[in-house]
């Protein structure tokens, strides 16, 4: 009998989420049977996800229909198509929330990108959509700026759980960390209950491979001397993996200190580090490579259908997330010595990330602009 290395995932403490939504795969069975049966145990959706599945796509078009009749704005017409597939994908998912009391069974709903640096539109939307969606299996997704810290303790403390996106450096995972942890620590104050509130942190992978591949190209084709042109040749397609391994070392001091400790005592669950753009950008690399070399206790890995299919075939399962970390460490220091602003490229692919969510959510808009003007009776 064929193994199903995603179950096997799970098996060696690291859950498996998928960076997919649409109405389709809803009312088709085909996320119940998913769930069933190949060890889906979570939902990630986006702007660009929901663009791809609502833009020229029928299924969507008697509840335009409807909204018109009712005299609903675009923005409005955009929220009850996505809340009413987040939420019937949250009642599919509630199984596996009731049976990993709390750990797993999650649908992610973004706030809208347009708000990346404002903390307290971020915060009035996350409460928001937790009281309109009412299902205790939704994170919202805040993502990792300067302004979405503020917002991440804020809505922590409101006991709503968050999903911490586009994080790329190892410095801003900490920041999120301590986000996560003032949350807690407010609402312990105050006496509320901090036991059900639930976290991840979602540090992008294969972006800062494509983005520091190009940039050692550059060198390579640019070097005259031929041991420089392979130093810079090794550094290639490892960066990535080396910098989420040091995360997770980063990840495990945090949460052996004095200041969590004492929040475990009260109940509460460590916020997992998510691995997510976990599609291999270069057809060079295994299809795979951001699973296989990331399987460790107690995080989650998010992909999309490709790479779920790639892993049922072919994953080798294997605890590799602190195998190497020498080696990951040096990776990160090769890096430096070869010329390359780390600290700068990380803040050129979160600028770049938000972007890549504020562009589709802008076409979806027009999309639905111009659906409605096509639906609406003469």
């Amino acid at each position: 009998m064929t193994t199903n290395h995603l179950i096997e995932l799970h098996e060696h403490g690291q859950s498996v989420w998928m960076d997919n939504l649409s109405r389709d795969i809803i009312q088709s069975g085909q996320l119940a049977e998913m769930v069933k049966t190949q060890g889906i145990r979570g939902i990630t959706s986006n702007p660009a996800i929901f663009e791809k599945a609502i833009a020229g796509n029928a299924i969507y078009d008697s509840a335009i229909a409807e909204s018109i009749q009712a005299g609903k704005s675009i923005n409005d017409i955009y929220e009850y198509l996505v809340f009413a597939d987040i939420q019937n994908a949250a009642d599919i998912l509630k199984p596996i929330f009731d049976e990993s009391k709390g750990e797993d069974g999650y649908v992610s709903i973004e706030v809208s990108p347009n708000l990346a640096h404002d903390t307290a539109g971020t915060i009035a939307e996350a409460l928001r959509f937790w009281e309109t969606l009412k299902r205790p299996n939704i994170m919202i997704k805040i993502p990792g700026t300067d302004a979405g810290f503020a917002a991440i303790s804020s809505v922590i403390g409101e006991g709503i759980p968050v999903n911490v996106t586009l994080l790329f450096s190892v410095s801003d995972y900490e920041k999120t960390t301590w986000a996560f942890i003032e949350g807690l620590e407010a609402r312990a104050a105050e006496d509320e209950d901090i036991s059900q509130v639930a976290s991840v942190a979602s540090f992008f992978l294969s972006r800062i491979d494509s983005k520091i591949d190009d940039r050692l190209d550059s060198k390579i084709i640019t070097a005259t001397d031929e041991s420089e042109k392979a130093k810079l040749q090794a550094i290639k397609g490892k960066v990535a993996i080396a910098n989420a391994k040091i995360a997770y070392q980063k990840y495990k001091e945090i949460y052996a200190g004095d200041r969590w400790q004492a929040l475990k005592a009260k109940g509460a669950k460590e916020q997992r580090l998510l691995w997510a753009s976990t599609s291999t950008k270069n057809p060079a690399y295994s299809d795979v490579m951001y699973v296989d070399n990331l399987v460790g206790e107690n995080t989650v890995n998010t992909m999309p259908p490709e790479t779920i299919a790639a892993c049922i075939d072919h994953c080798d399962i294997e605890d590799r997330i602190e195998m190497d970390i020498d080696a990951a460490y040096s990776v990160i220091e090769q890096v430096k010595a070869v010329g390359l602003d780390l600290d700068l490229i990380m803040m050129e692919l979160q600028t770049e990330g938000v972007d890549k969510f504020v562009k589709p959510f802008a076409s979806l808009m027009a999309s639905l602009e111009n659906k409605v003007k096509q639906l609406t009776p003469a």
